[in-house]
Protein backbone atom coordinates (compact mmCIF):
# COMPACT_ATOMS: atom_id res chain seq x y z
CA UNK A 1 0.00 0.00 0.00
CA UNK A 2 1.24 3.52 -0.83
CA UNK A 3 0.27 6.82 0.76
CA UNK A 4 0.10 10.45 -0.37
CA UNK A 5 1.27 13.18 2.01
CA UNK A 6 0.57 16.87 1.43
CA UNK A 7 2.82 19.48 3.06
CA UNK A 8 1.21 22.88 3.68
CA UNK A 9 4.43 24.41 5.08
CA UNK A 10 8.11 23.64 4.75
CA UNK A 11 8.81 20.53 6.80
CA UNK A 12 12.38 19.58 7.74
CA UNK A 13 13.95 16.93 5.53
CA UNK A 14 14.98 15.14 8.72
CA UNK A 15 11.33 14.27 9.21
CA UNK A 16 10.35 13.72 5.59
CA UNK A 17 13.24 11.27 5.16
CA UNK A 18 11.35 8.91 7.48
CA UNK A 19 8.68 8.55 4.79
CA UNK A 20 10.41 6.40 2.14
CA UNK A 21 9.69 7.16 -1.51
CA UNK A 22 8.79 3.52 -2.19
CA UNK A 23 5.72 3.86 0.02
CA UNK A 24 5.05 7.62 0.28
CA UNK A 25 4.46 10.43 -2.18
CA UNK A 26 5.22 13.73 -0.45
CA UNK A 27 4.50 17.07 -2.16
CA UNK A 28 2.99 20.54 -1.66
CA UNK A 29 0.19 19.78 -4.12
CA UNK A 30 -1.38 16.35 -3.75
CA UNK A 31 -4.76 15.10 -4.89
CA UNK A 32 -6.66 13.03 -2.34
CA UNK A 33 -3.98 13.12 0.38
CA UNK A 34 -3.97 10.45 3.06
CA UNK A 35 -2.27 12.84 5.47
CA UNK A 36 -1.30 16.50 5.77
CA UNK A 37 1.83 17.83 7.47
CA UNK A 38 1.95 21.49 8.44
CA UNK A 39 3.33 24.05 10.83
CA UNK A 40 1.41 27.36 10.96
CA UNK A 41 -0.86 27.07 7.90
CA UNK A 42 -4.46 27.95 8.87
CA UNK A 43 -6.76 25.08 7.90
CA UNK A 44 -10.06 26.50 9.20
CA UNK A 45 -11.28 27.64 5.78
CA UNK A 46 -9.78 24.71 3.91
CA UNK A 47 -11.99 22.04 2.41
CA UNK A 48 -11.17 18.74 4.07
CA UNK A 49 -10.54 15.98 1.50
CA UNK A 50 -12.63 12.84 1.99
CA UNK A 51 -9.40 10.82 1.64
CA UNK A 52 -7.78 12.51 4.65
CA UNK A 53 -6.93 10.22 7.55
CA UNK A 54 -4.36 12.18 9.59
CA UNK A 55 -2.97 15.66 10.16
CA UNK A 56 0.49 16.16 11.67
CA UNK A 57 1.23 19.55 13.23
CA UNK A 58 5.01 20.04 13.49
CA UNK A 59 4.70 21.94 16.75
CA UNK A 60 2.65 21.94 19.94
CA UNK A 61 -0.23 24.37 19.38
CA UNK A 62 -3.14 23.37 17.12
CA UNK A 63 -5.19 26.59 17.05
CA UNK A 64 -4.73 26.64 13.27
CA UNK A 65 -6.53 23.30 12.83
CA UNK A 66 -10.36 22.84 13.02
CA UNK A 67 -10.33 20.04 15.57
CA UNK A 68 -14.10 19.52 15.80
CA UNK A 69 -14.38 19.20 12.03
CA UNK A 70 -11.48 16.75 11.95
CA UNK A 71 -12.94 14.63 14.75
CA UNK A 72 -16.35 14.46 13.08
CA UNK A 73 -14.62 13.25 9.90
CA UNK A 74 -12.60 10.61 11.76
CA UNK A 75 -9.31 12.39 11.05
CA UNK A 76 -6.59 11.99 13.68
CA UNK A 77 -4.72 15.19 14.53
CA UNK A 78 -1.20 14.76 15.87
CA UNK A 79 1.17 17.34 17.35
CA UNK A 80 4.74 17.33 18.64
CA UNK A 81 4.63 18.06 22.38
CA UNK A 82 8.04 18.70 23.84
CA UNK A 83 9.90 18.70 20.53
CA UNK A 84 10.55 22.45 20.70
CA UNK A 85 10.77 22.66 24.50
CA UNK A 86 14.46 23.49 24.74
CA UNK A 87 14.17 26.20 22.08
CA UNK A 88 11.34 27.93 23.97
CA UNK A 89 13.12 27.49 27.30
CA UNK A 90 16.20 29.26 25.97
CA UNK A 91 14.07 32.10 24.62
CA UNK A 92 12.35 32.56 27.99
CA UNK A 93 15.72 32.80 29.74
CA UNK A 94 16.93 35.22 27.06
CA UNK A 95 13.74 37.25 27.53
CA UNK A 96 14.32 37.56 31.27
CA UNK A 97 17.88 38.73 30.69
CA UNK A 98 16.89 41.20 27.97
CA UNK A 99 14.25 42.71 30.24
CA UNK A 100 16.12 42.91 33.53
CA UNK A 101 19.31 44.24 31.91
CA UNK A 102 17.43 46.64 29.57
CA UNK A 103 19.35 45.23 26.62
CA UNK A 104 17.02 46.32 23.76
CA UNK A 105 16.95 49.92 24.99
CA UNK A 106 20.71 49.89 25.54
CA UNK A 107 21.24 48.51 22.04
CA UNK A 108 19.04 51.26 20.55
CA UNK A 109 21.04 53.86 22.45
CA UNK A 110 24.38 52.44 21.29
CA UNK A 111 23.61 52.15 17.58
CA UNK A 112 22.34 55.74 17.45
CA UNK A 113 25.51 57.27 18.91
CA UNK A 114 27.30 59.65 16.57
CA UNK A 115 30.72 61.30 16.41
CA UNK A 116 34.28 60.03 16.60
CA UNK A 117 35.15 56.90 18.56
CA UNK A 118 36.41 59.08 21.43
CA UNK A 119 33.16 61.06 21.42
CA UNK A 120 31.10 57.86 21.34
CA UNK A 121 33.13 56.51 24.26
CA UNK A 122 32.32 59.63 26.30
CA UNK A 123 28.62 59.34 25.41
CA UNK A 124 28.67 55.68 26.50
CA UNK A 125 30.12 56.56 29.90
CA UNK A 126 27.59 59.33 30.37
CA UNK A 127 24.58 57.35 29.17
CA UNK A 128 25.07 53.84 30.49
CA UNK A 129 23.61 54.76 33.88
CA UNK A 130 20.21 55.04 32.19
CA UNK A 131 20.22 51.31 31.46
CA UNK A 132 21.28 49.89 34.81
CA UNK A 133 19.32 46.73 35.53
CA UNK A 134 19.25 43.92 38.05
CA UNK A 135 20.36 40.30 38.26
CA UNK A 136 18.39 37.05 38.32
CA UNK A 137 19.75 35.22 41.42
CA UNK A 138 17.46 35.65 44.40
CA UNK A 139 14.53 36.82 42.27
CA UNK A 140 11.31 34.80 42.08
CA UNK A 141 10.03 33.34 38.85
CA UNK A 142 6.42 32.22 38.63
CA UNK A 143 5.80 29.50 36.03
CA UNK A 144 2.19 29.00 34.96
CA UNK A 145 1.90 25.62 33.26
CA UNK A 146 4.29 22.78 34.09
CA UNK A 147 4.26 20.74 30.93
CA UNK A 148 7.29 19.94 28.81
CA UNK A 149 8.35 23.59 28.43
CA UNK A 150 7.35 24.86 31.86
CA UNK A 151 9.36 22.16 33.65
CA UNK A 152 12.48 22.98 31.63
CA UNK A 153 12.07 26.71 32.34
CA UNK A 154 11.55 26.11 36.07
CA UNK A 155 14.58 23.84 36.35
CA UNK A 156 16.79 26.23 34.37
CA UNK A 157 15.77 29.12 36.60
CA UNK A 158 16.65 27.10 39.71
CA UNK A 159 20.12 26.48 38.24
CA UNK A 160 20.49 30.26 37.75
CA UNK A 161 19.92 30.85 41.45
CA UNK A 162 16.31 31.96 41.23
CA UNK A 163 13.46 31.00 43.51
CA UNK A 164 10.70 29.35 41.45
CA UNK A 165 6.98 29.01 42.13
CA UNK A 166 4.98 26.72 39.84
CA UNK A 167 1.27 26.48 39.21
CA UNK A 168 -0.41 23.70 37.25
CA UNK A 169 -3.43 21.90 38.73
CA UNK A 170 -3.24 19.35 35.88
CA UNK A 171 0.46 18.50 36.08
CA UNK A 172 1.17 14.90 35.05
CA UNK A 173 2.96 12.46 37.31
CA UNK A 174 5.72 12.17 34.70
CA UNK A 175 6.34 15.94 34.67
CA UNK A 176 6.15 16.14 38.47
CA UNK A 177 9.02 13.64 38.66
CA UNK A 178 11.07 15.78 36.25
CA UNK A 179 10.55 18.98 38.24
CA UNK A 180 13.39 20.17 40.46
CA UNK A 181 12.52 19.53 44.10
CA UNK A 182 13.27 23.17 44.95
CA UNK A 183 10.31 24.42 42.89
CA UNK A 184 7.61 25.65 45.26
CA UNK A 185 4.00 24.72 44.56
CA UNK A 186 1.69 27.73 44.35
CA UNK A 187 -1.55 27.45 46.31
CA UNK A 188 -3.37 29.08 43.41
CA UNK A 189 -2.73 31.54 40.58
CA UNK A 190 -3.25 34.53 42.90
CA UNK A 191 -0.47 33.30 45.19
CA UNK A 192 1.89 33.02 42.22
CA UNK A 193 1.07 36.51 40.94
CA UNK A 194 1.60 38.08 44.34
CA UNK A 195 4.99 36.46 44.98
CA UNK A 196 6.73 36.63 41.59
CA UNK A 197 9.21 39.12 40.15
CA UNK A 198 8.94 37.38 36.76
CA UNK A 199 5.90 35.50 35.48
CA UNK A 200 6.04 33.20 32.45
CA UNK A 201 3.14 31.35 30.81
CA UNK A 202 3.23 27.89 29.24
CA UNK A 203 -0.44 27.01 28.83
CA UNK A 204 -2.79 26.72 25.84
CA UNK A 205 -5.26 29.47 24.95
CA UNK A 206 -8.62 28.23 26.23
CA UNK A 207 -11.54 29.94 27.93
CA UNK A 208 -9.86 29.57 31.34
CA UNK A 209 -6.60 31.23 30.18
CA UNK A 210 -7.93 33.93 27.84
CA UNK A 211 -7.06 37.37 29.29
CA UNK A 212 -5.65 35.62 32.35
CA UNK A 213 -3.48 38.69 32.79
CA UNK A 214 -5.76 41.71 32.89
CA UNK A 215 -6.11 44.97 34.79
CA UNK A 216 -7.35 43.23 37.94
CA UNK A 217 -4.74 40.46 38.01
CA UNK A 218 -1.94 42.97 37.36
CA UNK A 219 -2.90 44.83 40.53
CA UNK A 220 -2.09 41.69 42.52
CA UNK A 221 1.47 41.61 41.21
CA UNK A 222 4.59 43.04 42.75
CA UNK A 223 5.62 46.49 41.61
CA UNK A 224 8.13 46.31 38.72
CA UNK A 225 7.23 42.73 37.85
CA UNK A 226 8.13 41.40 34.40
CA UNK A 227 5.67 39.35 32.36
CA UNK A 228 6.81 36.89 29.69
CA UNK A 229 4.42 35.26 27.22
CA UNK A 230 5.86 32.78 24.75
CA UNK A 231 2.76 30.58 24.89
CA UNK A 232 -0.23 32.03 23.05
CA UNK A 233 -1.45 35.48 22.05
CA UNK A 234 -4.54 36.32 24.09
CA UNK A 235 -3.40 35.00 27.44
CA UNK A 236 -2.15 38.49 28.28
CA UNK A 237 -4.36 41.52 27.66
CA UNK A 238 -2.17 43.96 25.71
CA UNK A 239 -4.09 47.09 26.69
CA UNK A 240 -3.94 46.26 30.39
CA UNK A 241 -0.21 45.53 30.24
CA UNK A 242 0.60 48.74 28.38
CA UNK A 243 -1.42 50.76 30.86
CA UNK A 244 0.48 49.11 33.73
CA UNK A 245 3.80 49.87 32.02
CA UNK A 246 2.75 53.50 31.60
CA UNK A 247 1.85 53.79 35.27
CA UNK A 248 5.12 52.15 36.39
CA UNK A 249 3.34 49.19 37.96
CA UNK A 250 5.09 46.76 35.58
CA UNK A 251 8.74 46.91 34.57
CA UNK A 252 8.59 45.17 31.19
CA UNK A 253 6.57 42.85 28.98
CA UNK A 254 8.34 40.27 26.80
CA UNK A 255 6.33 38.31 24.25
CA UNK A 256 6.39 36.53 20.91
CA UNK A 257 3.36 38.34 19.46
CA UNK A 258 4.03 41.84 18.04
CA UNK A 259 1.20 44.28 17.36
CA UNK A 260 0.94 47.99 16.60
CA UNK A 261 0.03 48.66 20.23
CA UNK A 262 2.93 46.68 21.67
CA UNK A 263 5.51 47.85 19.13
CA UNK A 264 4.82 51.45 20.08
CA UNK A 265 5.80 50.91 23.74
CA UNK A 266 9.49 51.16 24.68
CA UNK A 267 9.05 48.85 27.70
CA UNK A 268 7.75 46.01 25.52
CA UNK A 269 10.08 43.49 23.91
CA UNK A 270 8.00 41.90 21.16
CA UNK A 271 9.75 39.20 19.13
CA UNK A 272 8.55 37.77 15.78
CA UNK A 273 7.21 34.43 17.07
CA UNK A 274 10.65 32.89 17.53
CA UNK A 275 9.76 30.31 20.17
CA UNK A 276 10.37 27.26 17.99
CA UNK A 277 12.54 28.94 15.36
CA UNK A 278 15.69 26.89 15.65
CA UNK A 279 16.96 24.27 13.25
CA UNK A 280 16.99 21.73 16.07
CA UNK A 281 13.36 22.41 17.08
CA UNK A 282 12.11 22.24 13.50
CA UNK A 283 13.93 18.94 12.99
CA UNK A 284 12.64 17.47 16.25
CA UNK A 285 9.05 18.47 15.44
CA UNK A 286 9.25 17.10 11.92
CA UNK A 287 10.73 13.80 13.07
CA UNK A 288 8.07 13.37 15.75
CA UNK A 289 5.03 14.07 13.54
CA UNK A 290 6.42 12.05 10.61
CA UNK A 291 6.74 9.03 12.89
CA UNK A 292 3.28 9.61 14.38
CA UNK A 293 1.61 9.84 10.96
CA UNK A 294 3.59 6.88 9.59
CA UNK A 295 2.66 4.66 12.54
CA UNK A 296 -0.98 5.58 12.21
CA UNK A 297 -1.25 5.12 8.46
CA UNK A 298 0.58 1.79 8.47
CA UNK A 299 -0.54 0.25 11.79
CA UNK A 300 -3.38 2.37 13.18
CA UNK A 301 -1.28 3.32 16.22
CA UNK A 302 -2.21 6.66 17.80
CA UNK A 303 0.18 8.55 20.04
CA UNK A 304 0.30 12.29 20.78
CA UNK A 305 -3.08 12.98 19.24
CA UNK A 306 -4.99 16.04 20.40
CA UNK A 307 -8.43 14.75 19.38
CA UNK A 308 -8.23 10.96 19.70
CA UNK A 309 -7.29 8.51 22.48
CA UNK A 310 -3.89 6.86 22.63
CA UNK A 311 -4.10 3.39 21.06
CA UNK A 312 -1.29 0.86 20.65
CA UNK A 313 -1.44 -2.83 19.71
CA UNK A 314 1.32 -5.18 18.46
CA UNK A 315 0.52 -6.56 15.00
CA UNK A 316 -0.71 -10.17 14.62
CA UNK A 317 -2.64 -11.98 11.92
CA UNK A 318 -3.13 -11.23 8.23
CA UNK A 319 -5.19 -8.03 8.52
CA UNK A 320 -5.78 -5.21 10.94
CA UNK A 321 -9.11 -3.43 11.20
CA UNK A 322 -8.67 0.19 12.31
CA UNK A 323 -11.88 1.98 13.22
CA UNK A 324 -12.73 5.44 14.50
CA UNK A 325 -16.31 5.68 15.68
CA UNK A 326 -18.62 7.48 18.04
CA UNK A 327 -18.31 6.53 21.67
CA UNK A 328 -21.71 4.88 21.98
CA UNK A 329 -22.90 1.50 23.30
CA UNK A 330 -22.68 -1.70 21.24
CA UNK A 331 -20.31 -0.40 18.56
CA UNK A 332 -17.80 -3.20 19.20
CA UNK A 333 -20.66 -5.67 19.46
CA UNK A 334 -22.01 -4.72 16.04
CA UNK A 335 -18.55 -5.01 14.50
CA UNK A 336 -18.00 -8.44 16.10
CA UNK A 337 -21.38 -9.65 14.85
CA UNK A 338 -20.63 -8.65 11.25
CA UNK A 339 -17.17 -10.23 11.42
CA UNK A 340 -18.68 -13.41 12.84
CA UNK A 341 -21.14 -13.67 9.96
CA UNK A 342 -18.20 -13.28 7.56
CA UNK A 343 -16.21 -16.00 9.34
CA UNK A 344 -13.46 -13.53 10.32
CA UNK A 345 -11.86 -14.52 13.60
CA UNK A 346 -10.51 -11.77 15.91
CA UNK A 347 -7.05 -12.61 17.26
CA UNK A 348 -6.79 -9.68 19.63
CA UNK A 349 -8.08 -6.13 19.91
CA UNK A 350 -8.00 -2.87 21.84
CA UNK A 351 -10.67 -0.23 22.31
CA UNK A 352 -10.13 3.20 23.83
CA UNK A 353 -12.30 6.30 24.05
CA UNK A 354 -11.87 10.04 24.48
CA UNK A 355 -14.95 12.14 25.11
CA UNK A 356 -17.43 11.44 22.28
CA UNK A 357 -15.08 9.45 20.05
CA UNK A 358 -13.49 6.00 20.31
CA UNK A 359 -10.85 4.01 18.45
CA UNK A 360 -10.86 0.23 18.00
CA UNK A 361 -8.07 -1.89 16.54
CA UNK A 362 -8.73 -5.55 15.71
CA UNK A 363 -6.28 -8.05 14.26
CA UNK A 364 -7.91 -10.77 12.15
CA UNK A 365 -6.80 -14.18 10.98
CA UNK A 366 -7.88 -13.44 7.42
CA UNK A 367 -8.45 -10.45 5.16
CA UNK A 368 -11.97 -9.11 4.64
CA UNK A 369 -14.14 -9.22 1.55
CA UNK A 370 -15.21 -5.86 0.13
CA UNK A 371 -18.84 -6.57 1.02
CA UNK A 372 -17.93 -7.03 4.68
CA UNK A 373 -15.97 -3.78 4.72
CA UNK A 374 -18.95 -2.00 3.18
CA UNK A 375 -21.27 -3.41 5.83
CA UNK A 376 -18.93 -2.35 8.62
CA UNK A 377 -18.60 1.16 7.18
CA UNK A 378 -22.38 1.47 7.14
CA UNK A 379 -22.72 1.00 10.93
CA UNK A 380 -24.39 4.07 12.40
CA UNK A 381 -21.67 6.03 14.23
CA UNK A 382 -18.73 4.64 12.24
CA UNK A 383 -16.56 7.65 11.27
CA UNK A 384 -13.58 6.03 9.55
CA UNK A 385 -12.81 2.40 8.79
CA UNK A 386 -9.60 1.02 7.28
CA UNK A 387 -8.23 -2.46 6.66
CA UNK A 388 -4.45 -2.49 7.01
Amino acid sequence: MTYSIQTLNNISDKGLSLLPAAKYTVANEVENPDAILLRSFKMHDMEIPASLKAVGRAGAGVNNIPLDKMTDAGVVVFNAPGANSNAVKELVIAGMLMACRNLPLARDFAINLQGSDDEISKQVEAGKKNFAGFELPGRTLGVVGLGAIGVLVANAAISLGMHVIGFDPLISIEKAWELDSHVEKARDIDHLLQESDFITFHVPLVDATKNLINADSIQQMKDNAIILNFARNGIVNDEAVCAALDSGKLYSYVCDFPSNRLNAHNRVIALPHLGASTAEAEQNCAIMVANEVKNYLEDGIIKNSVNMPTVELPRKGDARLAMIHKNIPDMVGQVSHILGKAGANIIHMVNSSRDDVAVTLMDLETTLEDATQTELSAIDGMLKLRVL
